[in-house]
């Protein structure tokens, strides 16, 4: 087969990167990651390093085709609807998110507090699934967001199944003035997160928010977990030791009930 020039070769057993498909992604990710802050040709170029009239000419295509959106006067970019039909169509195909989702409502139900699903993406934690708290309703959904594992309990949890040789050496991003930032000190909280069973976050990842985290083991290492957040305000410890009782009821039997075997895909 003819080779078109748009490839750079990879360490992956000979397989070669599509540069303009590398180059593509790059761009969604950037646009993706700044939210409700629209960029500028000139930024976009600059920030990944491609002459601005392949920058336009890439902006232009993916804007016909709904991937990228842009204001009236043609000059600020951001992220398109499409990225959402895709992102819903991961959700919706994925077995384990839908049958995790009931058990979201049997636990908020249960504790009266808001419920998390999120999966392990490199060191960050993507936001798979939630039920709001009808006590505490948050303005924006965490649902297609990421935040860094080490801020909150759900990313604690799942980084406590896994080795701490993989941990990069910091220090790490702060989001409070609660966020362990130290690498001695992630890991003597991993440490006890294995002791314990789950993970807790206090106030490291949203002040005045406090964070159960419980990973699912129906994959090893954990891809999953499910998670609790709770206002401090309401937090007393009798409330902290109904949300422990009842999460790790709950994680039991997803566990239990999780799809899986010969049937189903075994995504990497």
């Amino acid at each position: 087969m003819r080779e078109t020039g748009d490839a750079t070769a990879t360490g992956g057993g000979g397989v070669r990167e599509v540069k303009s498909a590398a180059r593509t992604v790059d761009l969604l990710e950037v646009l993706a990651a700044r939210g409700d802050r629209p960029a500028r040709l000139q930024e976009l170029a600059d920030g990944l390093g491609v002459p601005r009239s392949s920058m336009y000419a890439l902006l232009q295509t993916l804007i016909a085709r709904g991937w990228v959106r842009t204001d009236v006067t043609g000059s600020l970019y951001g992220i398109g609807i499409h990225a959402l039909l895709t992102g819903t169509g991961y959700l919706d195909s994925d077995p384990r998110v839908r049958a995790v989702r009931p058990y979201l409502d049997e636990a908020s139900d249960a504790v009266g507090e808001t419920i998390h699903l999120g999966r392990l993406d490199g060191l960050n934690v993507a936001y798979l699934a939630t039920r709001e708290s009808h006590e505490y309703l948050r303005t924006i959904s965490r649902v297609g967001r990421r935040l860094p594992a080490h801020v909150g309990a759900l990313g604690k949890a799942l980084l406590a199944e896994r080795d701490d040789g993989a941990l990069p050496d910091g220090p790490y991003e702060r989001h409070t003035p609660h966020t362990l930032t130290d690498r001695d000190a992630l890991v003597a909280d991993l440490a006890a997160t294995r002791r314990r069973g789950y993970a807790v976050d206090r106030e490291e990842g949203v002040l005045g928010i406090v964070g159960f985290g419980f990973a699912l083991r129906y994959d090893r290492p954990a891809q999953d977990a499910i998670s609790c957040s709770v206002p401090v305000s309401r937090l007393t410890p009798r409330h902290e030791e109904q949300i422990i009782e009842v999460m790790r009821g709950v994680r039991d039997r997803i566990e239990s009930a999780a799809p899986g075997g010969r049937t189903e895909p075994q995504w990497r």
